[in-house]
Protein backbone atom coordinates (compact mmCIF):
# COMPACT_ATOMS: atom_id res chain seq x y z
CA UNK A 1 0.00 0.00 0.00
CA UNK A 2 1.51 3.29 -1.03
CA UNK A 3 1.77 6.05 1.56
CA UNK A 4 0.62 8.68 -0.96
CA UNK A 5 -2.96 7.89 0.05
CA UNK A 6 -4.28 8.67 3.51
CA UNK A 7 -5.77 5.69 5.27
CA UNK A 8 -9.35 5.62 6.51
CA UNK A 9 -8.35 5.78 10.22
CA UNK A 10 -6.29 8.90 9.47
CA UNK A 11 -9.18 10.53 7.63
CA UNK A 12 -11.66 9.69 10.39
CA UNK A 13 -9.32 11.18 13.00
CA UNK A 14 -8.80 14.36 10.96
CA UNK A 15 -12.58 14.71 10.63
CA UNK A 16 -12.95 14.44 14.39
CA UNK A 17 -10.18 16.94 15.18
CA UNK A 18 -11.63 20.31 16.17
CA UNK A 19 -9.51 23.04 14.55
CA UNK A 20 -10.48 25.56 17.23
CA UNK A 21 -9.73 23.54 20.36
CA UNK A 22 -7.23 20.93 19.14
CA UNK A 23 -9.26 18.16 20.78
CA UNK A 24 -11.09 15.25 19.19
CA UNK A 25 -14.86 15.00 19.21
CA UNK A 26 -16.47 11.85 20.65
CA UNK A 27 -13.17 10.48 22.03
CA UNK A 28 -14.56 7.26 23.54
CA UNK A 29 -16.54 6.14 20.51
CA UNK A 30 -13.79 7.43 18.20
CA UNK A 31 -11.45 4.74 19.53
CA UNK A 32 -13.98 2.13 18.40
CA UNK A 33 -14.32 3.88 15.06
CA UNK A 34 -10.57 3.81 14.48
CA UNK A 35 -10.49 0.05 15.10
CA UNK A 36 -13.37 -0.31 12.64
CA UNK A 37 -11.68 1.96 10.11
CA UNK A 38 -8.64 -0.32 10.19
CA UNK A 39 -10.88 -3.23 9.17
CA UNK A 40 -12.34 -1.29 6.26
CA UNK A 41 -8.89 -0.18 5.11
CA UNK A 42 -7.64 -3.77 5.22
CA UNK A 43 -10.69 -4.85 3.21
CA UNK A 44 -10.06 -2.12 0.62
CA UNK A 45 -6.49 -3.43 0.37
CA UNK A 46 -7.78 -6.96 -0.29
CA UNK A 47 -6.37 -8.42 2.95
CA UNK A 48 -9.65 -9.29 4.68
CA UNK A 49 -13.26 -9.83 3.64
CA UNK A 50 -16.63 -10.06 5.39
CA UNK A 51 -17.95 -13.55 6.13
CA UNK A 52 -21.48 -12.96 7.37
CA UNK A 53 -21.02 -10.91 10.54
CA UNK A 54 -17.43 -12.08 10.80
CA UNK A 55 -14.10 -10.93 9.35
CA UNK A 56 -11.87 -13.40 7.52
CA UNK A 57 -8.25 -12.94 6.46
CA UNK A 58 -7.97 -13.72 2.74
CA UNK A 59 -4.43 -12.41 2.07
CA UNK A 60 -2.00 -12.18 5.01
CA UNK A 61 0.67 -10.31 3.00
CA UNK A 62 1.67 -7.07 4.83
CA UNK A 63 0.38 -3.76 3.52
CA UNK A 64 3.47 -1.76 4.40
CA UNK A 65 1.58 0.28 7.01
CA UNK A 66 2.89 -0.81 10.46
CA UNK A 67 -0.32 -0.07 12.36
CA UNK A 68 -2.55 -1.82 9.84
CA UNK A 69 -0.13 -4.74 9.61
CA UNK A 70 -0.26 -5.17 13.39
CA UNK A 71 -4.05 -5.47 13.18
CA UNK A 72 -3.77 -7.85 10.23
CA UNK A 73 -1.35 -10.10 12.11
CA UNK A 74 -3.62 -10.20 15.15
CA UNK A 75 -6.52 -11.22 12.92
CA UNK A 76 -4.36 -13.89 11.25
CA UNK A 77 -3.37 -15.35 14.61
CA UNK A 78 -7.02 -15.91 15.47
CA UNK A 79 -6.97 -18.75 12.95
CA UNK A 80 -10.69 -18.42 12.19
CA UNK A 81 -13.03 -15.60 11.18
CA UNK A 82 -13.81 -13.31 14.11
CA UNK A 83 -17.06 -11.47 14.71
CA UNK A 84 -16.65 -7.80 13.84
CA UNK A 85 -18.39 -6.72 17.04
CA UNK A 86 -15.97 -8.76 19.17
CA UNK A 87 -12.92 -7.44 17.34
CA UNK A 88 -13.98 -3.80 17.62
CA UNK A 89 -15.03 -4.26 21.25
CA UNK A 90 -11.64 -5.68 22.22
CA UNK A 91 -8.96 -3.65 24.03
CA UNK A 92 -7.54 -0.90 21.83
CA UNK A 93 -5.41 0.99 24.33
CA UNK A 94 -3.56 3.90 22.79
CA UNK A 95 -4.91 3.52 19.25
CA UNK A 96 -6.04 7.16 19.00
CA UNK A 97 -2.69 8.39 20.34
CA UNK A 98 -0.88 6.10 17.91
CA UNK A 99 -2.62 7.74 14.98
CA UNK A 100 -2.20 11.25 16.37
CA UNK A 101 1.54 10.62 16.73
CA UNK A 102 1.62 9.24 13.20
CA UNK A 103 -0.15 12.32 11.81
CA UNK A 104 2.38 14.45 13.67
CA UNK A 105 5.31 12.56 12.14
CA UNK A 106 3.74 13.00 8.71
CA UNK A 107 3.48 16.75 9.31
CA UNK A 108 -0.33 16.85 9.14
CA UNK A 109 -0.75 17.99 12.77
CA UNK A 110 1.51 19.51 15.39
CA UNK A 111 1.33 19.00 19.14
CA UNK A 112 0.68 21.94 21.46
CA UNK A 113 1.53 21.41 25.13
CA UNK A 114 -0.72 22.95 27.74
CA UNK A 115 -2.22 22.50 31.18
CA UNK A 116 -5.67 21.60 32.46
CA UNK A 117 -6.82 23.65 35.47
CA UNK A 118 -3.32 25.10 35.54
CA UNK A 119 -1.90 21.83 36.87
CA UNK A 120 -2.40 18.73 34.71
CA UNK A 121 -0.27 18.62 31.56
CA UNK A 122 -2.26 18.21 28.34
CA UNK A 123 -1.47 17.93 24.66
CA UNK A 124 -3.67 19.33 21.94
CA UNK A 125 -3.21 18.79 18.23
CA UNK A 126 -3.61 21.47 15.58
CA UNK A 127 -3.82 20.69 11.87
CA UNK A 128 -0.86 22.09 9.96
CA UNK A 129 -2.83 22.26 6.72
CA UNK A 130 -6.58 22.71 7.03
CA UNK A 131 -6.91 22.10 3.29
CA UNK A 132 -6.56 18.36 3.93
CA UNK A 133 -9.45 18.32 6.39
CA UNK A 134 -11.52 20.51 4.06
CA UNK A 135 -10.96 18.07 1.19
CA UNK A 136 -12.10 15.13 3.33
CA UNK A 137 -15.12 17.08 4.52
CA UNK A 138 -15.94 18.16 0.94
CA UNK A 139 -16.25 14.52 -0.12
CA UNK A 140 -18.86 13.91 2.58
CA UNK A 141 -20.68 17.15 1.78
CA UNK A 142 -20.80 16.24 -1.92
CA UNK A 143 -22.23 12.78 -1.23
CA UNK A 144 -24.85 14.28 1.09
CA UNK A 145 -25.78 17.16 -1.20
CA UNK A 146 -25.90 15.39 -4.58
CA UNK A 147 -27.34 12.04 -3.53
CA UNK A 148 -24.96 10.35 -5.99
CA UNK A 149 -23.66 7.05 -4.57
CA UNK A 150 -20.14 7.78 -3.30
CA UNK A 151 -17.04 5.66 -3.83
CA UNK A 152 -16.55 2.85 -1.27
CA UNK A 153 -13.95 4.80 0.73
CA UNK A 154 -16.18 7.85 1.14
CA UNK A 155 -19.22 5.67 1.88
CA UNK A 156 -17.29 3.84 4.61
CA UNK A 157 -16.02 7.13 6.04
CA UNK A 158 -19.60 8.43 6.19
CA UNK A 159 -20.79 5.22 7.86
CA UNK A 160 -18.07 5.40 10.50
CA UNK A 161 -18.60 9.13 11.09
CA UNK A 162 -22.26 8.40 11.78
CA UNK A 163 -21.46 5.37 13.96
CA UNK A 164 -19.13 7.27 16.29
CA UNK A 165 -21.48 10.25 16.59
CA UNK A 166 -19.60 12.81 14.49
CA UNK A 167 -22.80 13.90 12.75
CA UNK A 168 -23.57 16.53 15.40
CA UNK A 169 -19.95 17.72 15.24
CA UNK A 170 -19.94 18.05 11.46
CA UNK A 171 -23.54 19.21 10.98
CA UNK A 172 -24.66 20.82 14.25
CA UNK A 173 -28.01 22.21 15.31
CA UNK A 174 -31.46 22.03 13.78
CA UNK A 175 -30.14 23.28 10.46
CA UNK A 176 -27.89 20.24 10.22
CA UNK A 177 -30.62 17.70 10.95
CA UNK A 178 -31.29 16.76 7.32
CA UNK A 179 -27.55 16.45 6.63
CA UNK A 180 -27.14 14.15 9.64
CA UNK A 181 -30.01 12.02 8.34
CA UNK A 182 -28.44 11.75 4.89
CA UNK A 183 -25.05 10.97 6.46
CA UNK A 184 -26.71 8.03 8.23
CA UNK A 185 -28.29 6.88 4.97
CA UNK A 186 -24.90 6.64 3.23
CA UNK A 187 -24.18 3.59 5.38
CA UNK A 188 -25.92 1.39 2.80
CA UNK A 189 -23.49 2.16 -0.03
CA UNK A 190 -20.57 0.03 1.19
CA UNK A 191 -21.21 -3.47 2.63
CA UNK A 192 -17.96 -3.62 4.60
CA UNK A 193 -18.36 -0.09 5.91
CA UNK A 194 -21.93 -0.88 6.88
CA UNK A 195 -20.94 -4.08 8.69
CA UNK A 196 -18.23 -2.31 10.65
CA UNK A 197 -20.36 0.76 11.43
CA UNK A 198 -23.16 -1.40 12.81
CA UNK A 199 -20.58 -3.30 14.88
CA UNK A 200 -19.29 -0.01 16.31
CA UNK A 201 -22.82 0.98 17.31
CA UNK A 202 -23.51 -2.48 18.75
CA UNK A 203 -20.43 -2.23 20.98
CA UNK A 204 -21.61 1.15 22.27
CA UNK A 205 -25.02 -0.36 23.00
CA UNK A 206 -23.50 -3.28 24.91
CA UNK A 207 -24.35 -5.93 22.32
CA UNK A 208 -20.81 -7.32 22.25
CA UNK A 209 -20.99 -8.19 25.95
CA UNK A 210 -24.27 -10.08 25.67
CA UNK A 211 -24.05 -13.89 25.45
CA UNK A 212 -25.37 -15.41 22.26
CA UNK A 213 -28.59 -17.38 22.69
CA UNK A 214 -30.25 -19.83 20.39
CA UNK A 215 -33.03 -18.25 18.36
CA UNK A 216 -36.64 -18.99 19.39
CA UNK A 217 -38.99 -20.63 16.87
CA UNK A 218 -40.03 -18.43 13.95
CA UNK A 219 -42.75 -15.96 14.79
CA UNK A 220 -42.25 -16.35 18.57
CA UNK A 221 -40.04 -14.56 21.01
CA UNK A 222 -38.87 -15.84 24.39
CA UNK A 223 -39.97 -13.90 27.46
CA UNK A 224 -38.02 -13.44 30.68
CA UNK A 225 -39.89 -16.38 32.24
CA UNK A 226 -38.96 -18.71 29.43
CA UNK A 227 -42.43 -18.69 27.81
CA UNK A 228 -42.84 -17.88 24.17
CA UNK A 229 -44.53 -14.61 23.31
CA UNK A 230 -45.75 -13.33 19.95
CA UNK A 231 -43.15 -11.38 18.03
CA UNK A 232 -43.88 -7.65 17.57
CA UNK A 233 -45.78 -6.68 14.47
CA UNK A 234 -43.65 -5.85 11.45
CA UNK A 235 -42.64 -2.22 11.44
CA UNK A 236 -43.20 -1.76 15.19
CA UNK A 237 -39.80 -1.35 16.93
CA UNK A 238 -39.19 -3.08 20.22
CA UNK A 239 -38.56 -0.75 23.14
CA UNK A 240 -34.96 -0.95 24.42
CA UNK A 241 -34.28 -1.81 28.05
CA UNK A 242 -33.51 1.20 30.21
CA UNK A 243 -29.82 1.85 30.57
CA UNK A 244 -28.82 -0.48 27.75
CA UNK A 245 -27.21 2.22 25.65
CA UNK A 246 -23.77 3.46 26.61
CA UNK A 247 -23.56 7.19 27.27
CA UNK A 248 -20.79 8.79 25.25
CA UNK A 249 -19.46 12.15 26.34
CA UNK A 250 -17.76 14.43 23.83
CA UNK A 251 -14.73 16.34 25.08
Amino acid sequence: MGRSRRTLPEELLLLALDPATGTTAQPQSLDLGLAGAQLVELALAGRIAPDGDRIAVVQPRPTGDPTLDCALELLRRRGAPVRAVHWIGGPRLGLRQTYLSHLERCGMVHAVAGQMCGVLPTTRYQATDNAISREIRARLDSAIRTGVPPDPRTAALAALAHAVGLGKHLYPGNEGRSSRSRLRDLIRHDPMGGLVAHAVMDVQNGVAAQPRRSAPPAGRQATAGGRAAPAPARGVPMQPHRGSAAHVVAH
